[in-house]
């Protein structure tokens, strides 16, 4: 683990200095590698698979998905290159010329927990901002993670990048992660968590460097009184069930009191391949399993919905609050006032207006992939891409002056 650190702090020095179309030709070679291994990807995440007793879909990986990851590494290496990107210039009156450039964080730590699709997209977002990562996968998805990282590597050294630009921890021993947390010597500059409550609770509790991390994905769904019907339904059925497993995910849905009985029995039968469960009003207007009051801050990451009638949007907005964690919530509304005001007044990382809250993933923002979500206020927010990964410098440029 001491090497790993050695070898990723070497790189994470070379790797800003070098060309740009360099770290791309790296992005797009790791792609080319993944598509050529995808045998061997495969075979790896088979026996994953068959070892595995929770979280199976996140794990499991076909030639689609394979496919849709290599695709997001092209779509990553086409993006432009934030390293030494002039934020802000200014003259000074003395004649001082400042800027503000951006500069990677250093070396990242990823731990990461059953998407092994994980390691394939940290690798290049670190590389496209100019970072060294080491990647430590949870036990569940190590040898899918491992393989992946033999195609890293190939990557890397066609590109002619030092090997130490990403790197995988090859033991599931968690005393590697208690090291990793421990900052290596000094080594890692930023770790980033990405799994559970559990692992961010660890993380955020024991790590002796910053922490970027994202808390479960209790994301909400409102529905307005002014929504239309059928996009209301359309919408809610995607937010929920699309993929259950991923942390955009509606977890529960609101809507208002005045227009439920109208529009709840509609949007229920679209899901009707979902487990409802309602407050009491809810379940007067549609036959549903009681709520309970843990319901309302569960990440089910399942084929289930909470459903609260709201008095109106403050009645909402109050809700997200005391229940939400930060992540993605979405209003449904014909009325622009209200939208409008529900963007402003729900302080999550996403707000979306009649769109699905599985809009949250960096691929669907335009990063072309992200490292994870984040809930916290500091540094970055949202999808984390290549930008969200870099800090600034100034370089102040004079001619000759002294401070008096």
């Amino acid at each position: 683990m001491e090497a790993i650190g050695r070898t990723a702090r070497d790189a994470s020095e070379a790797l800003p200095v070098g060309p740009a179309a360099q770290r791309s030709d790296a992005i797009r070679a790791v792609a080319a590698h993944i598509r050529r291994r995808a045998p061997e990807i495969l075979e790896a995440n088979a026996q994953d698979v068959a070892e595995a007793t929770a979280m199976i879909d996140r794990l499991t990986l076909n030639e689609q998905r394979i496919e849709a990851m290599a695709k997001a590494l092209d779509a990553i290496a086409a993006l432009p290159d934030p390293v030494g990107t002039v934020m802000d210039r200014w003259v000074r009156p003395n004649g001082l010329e400042i800027s503000r450039v951006r500069t990677p964080i250093g070396v990242i730590g990823m731990i990461f927990e059953s998407r092994p699709n994980v390691a394939a997209d940290a690798a290049a977002i670190c590389l496209r901002s100019g970072n060294a990562v080491i990647l430590r996968s949870g036990s569940q998805a190590l040898r899918s993670a491992l393989a992946i990282g033999a195609a890293i590597a190939n990557g890397l050294e066609e590109a002619d990048l030092p090997p130490g630009s990403v790197q995988l921890v090859s033991t599931a021993d968690r005393a590697a992660v208690g090291m990793m947390l421990d900052g290596l010597d000094g080594t890692i500059d930023l770790i980033i968590p990405r799994g559970g409550r559990s692992l961010v609770e660890r993380v955020t509790a024991e790590a002796r460097v910053p922490v970027l991390g994202h808390l479960e994905g209790v994301c909400h769904t409102y529905v307005h009184r002014s929504a239309d019907p059928l996009m209301a339904a359309q919408i809610v059925r995607n937010a929920k069930l699309r993929r259950v497993t991923v942390c955009g995910a509606t977890e529960t849905l609101l809507i208002d009191r005045e227009a439920a009985p109208a529009l709840l029995p509609l949007i229920a039968s679209e899901l009707d391949d979902c487990e409802l469960r309602g407050d009491a009003e809810a379940r007067a207007i549609v036959p549903m399993a009681e709520a309970a009051d843990t319901d309302w801050r569960t990440e089910y990451l399942a084929p289930v919905l909470a459903v609260k009638t709201v008095e109106n949007i403050d009645d909402a907005v109050g809700h997200i609050r005391e229940f939400g964690t930060g992540h993605t919530e979405a209003i449904i509304a014909e009325e622009a006032a209200a939208a409008e005001y529900f963007l402003d007044r729900v302080d999550s990382a996403i707000v979306l207006w009649n769109a699905s809250t599985q809009f949250a993933d960096g691929g669907e923002f335009g990063f072309g992939g992200e490292i994870g979500i984040a809930t916290g206020k500091l540094h970055a927010r949202g999808p984390v891409g290549p930008e969200q990964l870099t800090t600034f410098k100034y370089q102040v440029r004079g001619n000759g002056q002294v401070r008096s």
